[in-house]
């Protein structure tokens, strides 16, 4: 995700990419359409492992009064953040910025984990020290400045922790020689304590019982963020029944939990439009840990990024695709919206099922989906936007569904 870009077709969530070698659609879809990496450690982080590779031992929780002291630096020991303070009270006086650079050679850290400070000895807490939880009502609460701290260094598009609480990894659970690991499917979001809304194409064929989905992540490869991820297994799956595997037509599903999410500052529900609410021109987020550039040279993103984009109108945006390698007689069909067609600023693999989200009114603090990252042409492409699911479409689905599942609406109703 240079600037984050969520996807493609012919598909996926945040990444840029160059342009792919040309071909047919269907070709375009296997190619788009590979073996996503492997999420190392069954509960902690999801640290995306080249295929072939082992994944690396996660790190290690927060440190607590029962465990091996911590590393010693200039002056006290090495802890996270929310373990030291100078009077045992919230830090507000601007300490509680973490720089998440990692390659600083001329500013090196006194700790190895940016989660870490230095603390003295008398400044250490044996409870972590954490501001009040102020769990907002309703939907759709985008945290933009973040939880409990902002992060600098943020170079390239990093979301702040639990600025979208609605974020969802899906994982799919598969077995090593020695242990079970996490194989990351694609992204989601929460618009129920126990739904999940994705994309088809990413669960489509697969059996519920070795999907699981993760809520409240952050940066994949650490668990030392203040508010813990949460875990749960799916039960059962709905696919849209009109789902066209071959174009990707009405690429929406419905994942049922076993048991429900429990809701936090950082996990919270995203709110979804009204039947056929109409987007164009909306400035909106895309949200997920796709690649940065599509093709094999592209890394999978460790934290979270996010990324701006203009909803393009449903003619435009066709008139845009039959320029590219689908042809003059494409035709962009109804399920599907657009987003985006500026350089470098795109979905891309491995955004699939992830989100678009835009206020659900002028200058409005509360989003609605407006999309699922669906498809695309490349990543990144200039003017070319990526094609997302329109969730405005299947808004009466949604509604049955939930309904059928005596889980009602109230949960991404604004």
């Amino acid at each position: 995700m240079r600037q984050i870009t969520i996807l493609v077709l012919a598909t996926f969530v945040v990444g840029i990419s160059p342009q792919g070698n040309a071909g047919s659609l269907e070709d375009l879809i296997k190619q788009v359409f590979t073996s996503p990496p492997t999420i190392g450690g069954q509960d902690p982080p999801l640290t995306p492992v080249p295929p072939t590779s082992r994944p690396t031992n996660p790190p290690p929780p927060p440190p607590t009064s029962g465990q091996k002291p911590a590393q010693s630096c200039d002056g006290g020991e090495c802890v996270p953040y929310y373990l030291c303070s100078k009077d045992g009270t919230v830090i507000t006086d601007g300490d509680g910025l973490l720089d998440i650079r990692i390659d600083v050679e001329d500013e090196p850290r006194p700790c190895p984990d940016y989660f870490e400070k230095c603390c003295a000895l008398k400044d250490k807490q044996t409870k972590p020290i954490i501001p009040p939880v102020q769990i907002r009502e309703g939907c759709g609460n985008r945290n933009q400045d973040g939880i409990g701290f902002r992060i600098t260094g943020d170079k390239d598009n990093e979301a702040q922790y639990g600025e979208f609480p609605w974020m969802i990894a899906v994982l799919k659970e598969e077995q090593a020689i020695s242990q079970v690991l996490n194989v990351y499917q694609c992204g989601g979001s929460l618009i129920h304590p126990q739904v999940v809304l994705t994309a088809a194409h990413c669960v489509d064929g697969k059996q519920p019982e070795v999907l699981k989905i993760r809520a409240g992540e952050w940066d994949t490869q650490t668990k030392n963020e203040i508010f813990a991820h949460q875990d749960r297994e799916v039960e059962s799956l709905i696919v849209h029944p009109d789902y066209y595997k071959g174009a990707l037509f009405n690429d929406i599903a419905l994942l049922f939990l076993k048991t429900p999410v429990d809701l936090a500052e950082n996990v919270q529900t995203v709110c979804l439009p009204p039947q056929d609410f109409n987007f164009d021109r909306s400035r909106c987020y895309a949200s997920g840990w796709g690649k940065d550039v599509f093709g094999k040279e592209g890394k999978y993103q460790v934290i979270l990024k996010k990324i701006d984009l203009p909803v393009v109108p449903h003619d435009t945006c066709q008139d845009a695709l039959r320029t590219t390698r689908l042809g003059k007689f494409f035709e962009l069909h109804k399920s599907f919206i657009c987003a985006g067609g500026e350089p470098m600023k795109d979905t891309c693999k491995g955004d699939g099922g992830s989100p678009l989200a835009c206020p659900s009114g002028p200058g409005s603090p509360r989003y609605y989906q407006a999309g699922i990252v669906a498809w695309g042409i490349g990543c990144g492409e200039k003017q070319i936007p990526g094609v997302y699911v329109n969730v405005a479409s299947f808004r009466n689905w949604i509604d049955e569904q939930m309904n059928l599942k005596r889980y009602g609406t109230r949960s991404y109703s604004l």
